[in-house]
C-alpha cells in the first residue's frame, strides 16, 4: 500500500464538509452522513459517519461481521445494549463495538442523537446482519 493515488502525487490532506455530505438511511434505519470513506475520498481503510436518531427513534439491533466500530456521543441522550449489557450515553461517551457484537441504540431524551461512527474496514450494507429481539 503507498501514500500515492493513481496520479503518483502525494496525498497529504483531504477535508471534507460535513453539511456537503447527502444523510441517508443506514440498514439499521440511522441516518447517516458519510464524511470520509472510500466513496467519497481517498481514505482506503477506514470510515467516518455522522449518525442522527431522532427522539424516541432507535436502531435495529444489529452487527458487523467483519467491522471493528467506535461510536462517539456529540449531542443528545440514549441508551445503547450490546450484547445483552445496557448503558447510557451521554456527549463525551465513546463506545467500542467488536465485530460481531449484536448492538442496538435508543435516543432517550428530547433533542436527536448526533454521534460520531468510525468503521473499520469502512461500513458497508452487506456487512450489517439484522437481529430479531422480540420486542
Amino acid at each position: 500500500m503507498s501514500i500515492f493515488d493513481v496520479d503518483s502525487e502525494p496525498i497529504i490532506m483531504e477535508i471534507i464538509n460535513r453539511d456537503n455530505c447527502e444523510p441517508f438511511t443506514t440498514k439499521d434505519t440511522s441516518e447517516i452522513r458519510e464524511i470520509m470513506a472510500y466513496r467519497n475520498s481517498s481514505c482506503k481503510k477506514t470510515s467516518l459517519a455522522e449518525a442522527t436518531l431522532y427522539p424516541g427513534k432507535c436502531t435495529e439491533a444489529h452487527y458487523h461481521p467483519e467491522c471493528e466500530e467506535i461510536y462517539y456521543i456529540l449531542s443528545g441522550t440514549g441508551r445503547i445494549c450490546v450484547d445483552g449489557e445496557e448503558r447510557d450515553l451521554a456527549p463525551g461517551d465513546a463506545v467500542l463495538l467488536s465485530p460481531g457484537a449484536v448492538h442496538q441504540t435508543w435516543n432517550t431524551g428530547a433533542d436527536k442523537l448526533v454521534f460520531l461512527c468510525i468503521c473499520d474496514p469502512p461500513y458497508e450494507h452487506e456487512d450489517t446482519v439484522m437481529v430479531e429481539t422480540g420486542e
